[in-house]
């Protein structure tokens, strides 16, 4: 009903390749941009800032470079939380020690430091692969937890070993720093995702998504078609770090404002990130919307239900959180290894026969 391709034709290869060829997906996807950029700043307070918008803003940036890395490319990495801990440390140092500089430039720069670390440690995937390049992940995890915990230049030599955010402004709004304005925070990085998820979108479309695809499916025959291994796997963790990285400077400088790198970006991120990324589905940029915005919401609805509505114990709740996420995990990869998105295509295809039988 909604999907109908009935005189929605094409004329030109470009067309036909395009991200949005159905028109009605097109004007979906300009009124979500439209409400995200014209609306909600306007409306927008402290609590959906910090209790919705921006975890789902930043874990979405943070999805869809581990999508890439293990959706796309086939890499499975358990060190995401690692690399938004090096995204955060580059982005304040660059923040303390070039105060002038705009606030635009430190993100990227803390994304492009994060993508030379992620290929030092993407080096491994040459060799080794599976449950092996996730141990060796695993380990780039736990060693630049102690690496910033250990090194007191990375604090700037703190007594507590904890990095605050200096406030810093953006064409003179404060977006960092207990003076932001909530509405400020939001359209920053809602800026950041929406340029991440174009770029990601065009990648994954193009020639470099094609190798990281060849690579994920099938890394010998890709090699004896032309694909070059080496190539594709770090240009793959060089791109999924550089989001990773925009995506832990974020969520430091912006989010948080103060982070101890133990209790912000151990291991439970790494394993929040990548849960984000199977719920949501693997190799699908909505995918990796999907899976964040799950696992941010869910959290508040079961507060608001469990403990406001229903009155359960806080303790009671949090753990009833963890079972709804681990028995979501077992559903998926059992029975739709491909996620939310994946049910999402079917419904599509179920609205462009409706109310025909399919």
């Amino acid at each position: 009903m909604f999907y109908r391709e009935a005189g929605d034709f094409k004329t030109s290869y470009t067309a036909d390749s395009q991200t949005f060829p159905i028109k009605f997906d097109r004007y979906r996807y300009y009124a979500v941009l439209a409400v995200a950029f014209g609306i909600i700043p306007f409306i927008i307070n402290d609590y959906w800032a910090n209790a919705l918008l921006l975890p789902f803003l930043i874990y979405a940036i943070a999805a869809i470079g581990l999508n890439i890395l293990v959706g796309y490319c086939g890499q499975v990495s358990l060190g995401t939380g690692g690399f938004m801990a090096v995204g955060a440390y580059a982005c304040y140092k660059l923040m303390t020690a070039f105060p002038d500089v705009s606030m635009f430039i430190h993100v990227i720069l803390a994304g492009g430091i994060t993508a030379i670390v992620g290929v030092l440690f993407g080096l491994p995937s040459l060799r080794i692969k599976g449950f092996y390049l996730a141990v060796a992940t695993l380990a780039a995890q736990f060693f630049l937890v102690w690496l910033f915990n250990r090194v007191p230049w990375f604090y700037n030599y703190s007594a507590s070993g904890q990095i605050n955010s200096p406030e810093r402004d953006v064409f003179g709004i404060v977006i960092t720093g207990p003076n932001a304005s909530a509405w400020a925070t939001y359209l920053f990085c809602l800026i950041f995702l929406t340029l991440c998820a174009i770029l990601a979108r065009n990648l994954t479309r193009g020639t470099t998504g094609r190798k990281w695809m060849a690579i994920r499916d099938m890394d010998i025959a890709a090699e004896i078609i032309g694909v070059n291994p080496l190539k594709a796997k770090l240009t793959a963790f060089a791109v999924s770090s550089f989001f990773v990285g925009i995506a832990g400077a974020l969520f430091f400088s912006v989010y948080l404002g103060a982070v101890e790198v133990g209790e912000v970006f151990g291991i439970q991120k790494s394993f929040l990130v990548l849960f984000m990324v199977i719920i949501g589905g693997l190799g699908s940029i909505f995918g990796s919307f999907a899976g964040a915005a799950f696992l941010v919401l869910l959290p508040v609805v079961l507060k608001v239900v469990g403990v406001d509505v229903l009155g359960w114990p806080t303790d009671i709740v949090a753990h009833l959180q963890l079972v709804i996420v681990g028995a979501l995990i077992v559903m998926f990869l059992i029975l739709e290894p491909h996620g939310l998105a994946q049910l999402w295509r079917v419904a599509k295809e179920k609205l462009r026969l409706w109310p025909f039988p399919h």
